[in-house]
């Protein structure tokens, strides 16, 4: 059965290859499971667009308006947009032709809690998509909408509620899913063992939050036991890394760690693309509130190497209790773990390769993710 679907996200807001893949999965993987699907997005606070061109963030949502209707028009996604603006403006579709969209909607999808308008409360169905577990739960976003809201909760903290878990739950009954990624836009191609290991990561992103006496931390926490881990293992290993301090930047050079710039890299969701192909694996750390909760978050990032044939070696939050690890996805906990992986992975490398297109299809492929999501959901 044909649905409708309304969905809203943080796309417009920021523009960059990431963001892109995380919310056209979603898009695009519904349209191909034969549903009709609308996306808005609401400007949200003051200054809340990010301009990466001046690196700035600002009120001004023109950039993003229009790298969205690019990435739309190619994916046949243009006409079913809309953007709610600060001064009242709504680009893309109009403010009426949104609001019949909700009052017709079958269900409505709030990826990561970022939009709310009165008009969603005339959604059959309402469901929130959080992709940041931990930070969502203890509301330091700020919350769209209370959880009350929603008919139906779901969370990428895929260990939620389980006693090896102490991810808090913000007094709701989360349901779990995952990144979905369409395998028909991410081919696989031979892996390079000259090509470095890489990651694209954000230092500190919006910084430490106390919630009931317990810090919660980002990446940098998390990264300090790494800084040598190039010369410890003789790889090469670069990182494209948004927010880094000098001080911070010139300690991961004395590692042997490279630098790349992530705004370049960024720029598109081809240029991002490519830049997991080009690369031998991943190798990345989690945020420090992922780990210590170990609530199960996997990154939408390192579900796409996979889906890239490209191994994944990254740190545990849990999701190796749900998640095949040791051939093409590589969980570690400590440094000598860690150290341990990436050696091994010379051991094997295209088998690793074939592993992790697997995992992939197993595990990420929109068509199953989307489906039991819809399920759940209605």
């Amino acid at each position: 059965m044909s649905l409708r679907i309304l969905c809203s996200g943080y796309l417009v807001r920021y523009p960059l290859g990431g963001q892109t893949w995380h919310h056209l999965q979603y898009l695009v993987g519904f349209r191909q499971l034969g549903h009709e699907v609308t996306f808005f997005e609401h400007f949200g606070w003051e200054n809340s667009c990010y301009d990466p061109i001046r690196d700035e963030m600002t009120s001004d949502p023109r950039f993003g308006i229009d790298y969205v209707n690019n990435i739309f028009r190619q994916y046949g996604l243009e006409g079913s947009c809309c953007y709610l603006a600060e001064d009242g403006t709504a680009h893309g579709m109009s403010r009426e032709q949104l609001a019949q969209g909700c009052r017709d909607s079958d269900v409505y999808f709030n990826l990561s809690n970022m939009n709310w308008i009165p008009e969603l409360e005339t959604c059959r169905r309402r469901a929130l998509v959080d992709t940041d577990p931990v930070f969502t739960q203890i509301g330091s976003h700020g919350l769209a909408r209370p959880f009350t809201e929603y008919h139906a909760l779901f969370t990428y903290g895929e260990n939620v509620h389980r006693s090896s878990c102490d991810m808090p739950t913000g007094g709701a009954h989360w349901l779990t899913t995952r990144q979905p990624v369409v395998l028909d836009l991410w081919t696989m191609e031979p892996g390079n063992r000259s090509a470095p290991y890489t990651t694209v990561m954000n230092w500190n992103a919006y910084g430490d939050h106390e919630h009931e006496g317990r810090v919660y931390g980002q990446k940098d926490r998390e990264f300090a036991p790494f800084v040598n881990l190039p010369h410890e293992t003789g790889q090469r290993m670069e990182l494209a890394v948004a927010g880094l301090p000098p001080a911070e930047a010139s300690r991961l050079r004395r590692g042997g760690w490279r630098l790349a710039d992530p705004r370049k890299l960024t720029q598109s969701p081809w240029t991002y693309q490519q830049y997991l192909r080009s690369s031998r694996a991943e190798f990345s750390v989690a945020k420090h509130a992922y780990v210590s909760t170990r609530c199960g978050w996997f990154s939408e990032r390192s579900a796409c190497y996979l889906a890239s044939g490209r191994p994944v070696v990254v740190q545990d939050t849990g999701f190796s209790e749900f998640l095949p690890c040791g051939n093409g996805l590589i969980a570690y906990r400590t440094p000598a773990e860690a150290v341990a992986a990436v050696k091994g992975l010379d051991q094997g490398y295209e088998q690793h390769c074939r592993a992790a297109r697997g995992l992939a299809e197993e595990y990420f492929n929109s068509r199953l993710v989307l489906t039991k999501l819809l399920e759940r959901a209605m």
